[in-house]
């Protein structure tokens, strides 16, 4: 029996009229509804609502969110290459000029016919579990420790699966393009290390270490007495198993910490790899008091940290807020440029690598296809499709430029405005 319905009177393509005329275009990627019914493309990725509730997700919550829930709860599906879906739905959304979800009372006033007719009207569907649930004061402590939890606390067996060798969570560094993520990983640890100017008996502090990639790189490979601190149980718990394992106790130091409570002696060299995101806007001024506080004069500073192009602040969009990094902020390069001078700091370099960001999420994205047996056992459901949601989402946002990330280096010059550091960073380092 064939799925496709011989009527137009079906689910699919009673949607295919609401998307027609609420949006004046047509659907950029088939649909298959419950009933067996089809619209639009034959070929490419198929949308396929396996249950009403996926349309009450989205009458309850219209939008991004909406949509993210019914996927996560399984009631929306994507059959085909799923980031090739979201690439020709945003392709469709910028080639009619279409503003976000605004849509207007006539275009409500079908929606909910539509829905009606259609038998979607109904209670709010249960939210997926795998969703954020966050209580207290935006950015207290508790709170971020609850945020950080969320995300990197799934379980050291997932993240090993994922990751390369060295566990690094991060952009890497793809110099010749030719690079696997483990090379292309080992490549970013080298160049910080390279960028900080790093040797024998630098002490290093990594604000927010994850699993200690770069303490580890830096203590093996160039010789430093590294401090990390994190709020993840599960990073701290592996950075000490590692440490042990490579024999370096005393020269590799993990805290289970928040940046706020930092109250050590300046370090020669302070990184900070993709944690500015997490402190907020209403904190930032304070963690960049943080980093110029715990450096020496002439230490140098280097934050990788990704960037959203606008002129307002903002997290990853609602599914990224709701079930990957929830508070979450991200703002233009340059007002985090700003605020680093503000802080006391002279920026000697700033280096773009968002091509190189959209590489290493294509090659984690292809990991967990090719894992993704053992990645159901390891998230259980629900949080294989968040994860395969947000990777697909992840790699368009940096292929299509709606995020960026970036290395800032920086210094803290001593009373006399001297940095130490030479004439031109970029001939030093390569």
């Amino acid at each position: 029996m064939s799925l496709v319905s011989t009527t137009r009177s079906g689910a699919a393509n009673i949607m295919e009229e609401i998307v027609d005329g609420t949006f004046g275009m047509p659907l950029p990627i088939g649909v298959r509804a419950w009933d067996g019914s089809h619209a639009g493309p034959a070929s490419g990725p198929q949308a396929v609502l396996r249950r009403r509730a996926a349309l009450r997700h989205f009458l309850w919550s219209p939008g991004e969110l909406g949509l993210a829930r019914a996927f996560v709860a399984g009631d929306l599906d994507v059959e085909g290459d799923l980031t090739d879906g979201l690439r020709r739905c945003w392709a469709a959304v910028r080639r009619n000029g279409l503003d976000g979800w605004r849509i207007g009372a006539r275009g409500w006033r079908d929606i909910a016919l539509a829905a009606l007719r259609l038998g979607a009207i109904g209670p709010r569907p249960p939210i997926p579990a795998a969703e954020a649930r966050m209580s207290g004061g935006l950015h207290t402590r508790r709170r971020d420790r609850a945020a950080i939890a969320h995300h990197y606390d799934v379980g050291n067996d997932f993240y090993a699966l994922l990751l390369d060798p060295s566990m690094a969570y991060s952009c890497g560094y793809f110099p010749t393009g030719a690079e696997d993520l483990a090379a292309a990983q080992e490549a970013k640890l080298e160049l910080i290390c390279r960028k900080l100017g790093l040797r024998e008996g630098t002490r290093l502090l990594d604000v927010g270490c994850g699993w200690g990639s770069l303490l580890l790189h830096a203590a093996r490979y160039h010789g430093v007495e590294a401090t990390g601190i994190t709020l993840s149980r599960s990073q701290f718990e592996h950075i000490e198993r590692r440490v042990s394992q490579l024999g370096l106790q005393g020269r590799v130091h993990v805290r289970l910490q928040d940046y706020r409570e930092l109250t050590d002696e300046p370090y020669d060299a302070v990184a900070s790899v993709e944690m500015g995101e997490h402190v907020g806007e209403s904190r930032y001024d304070e963690y960049v008091a943080t980093l110029h506080r715990m450096l020496r004069p002439r230490g140098r500073l280097l934050l990788q940290q990704m960037s959203r192009s606008g002129s307002a602040a903002e997290g990853g969009g609602a599914f990224i807020s709701s079930y990957i990094a929830p508070d979450m902020t991200m703002v233009p390069v340059g007002r985090t440029v700003d605020r680093i001078e503000a802080g006391g700091f002279e920026v000697r370099d700033v280096e773009a690598m968002r091509e190189h960001y959209a590489s290493t999420v294509d090659a984690w994205a292809r990991v967990l296809d090719e894992q993704q047996e053992r990645a159901l056992q390891l998230l259980g459901p629900e949080q294989l499709r968040v994860w395969r949601l947000y990777l697909a989402g992840g790699l368009l946002a940096f292929e299509e430029n709606r995020m960026g990330v970036d290395q800032i280096v920086a210094v803290r010059s001593d009373d006399r405005g001297a940095s130490g550091m030479p004439p031109v960073l970029r001939e030093a380092v390569r």
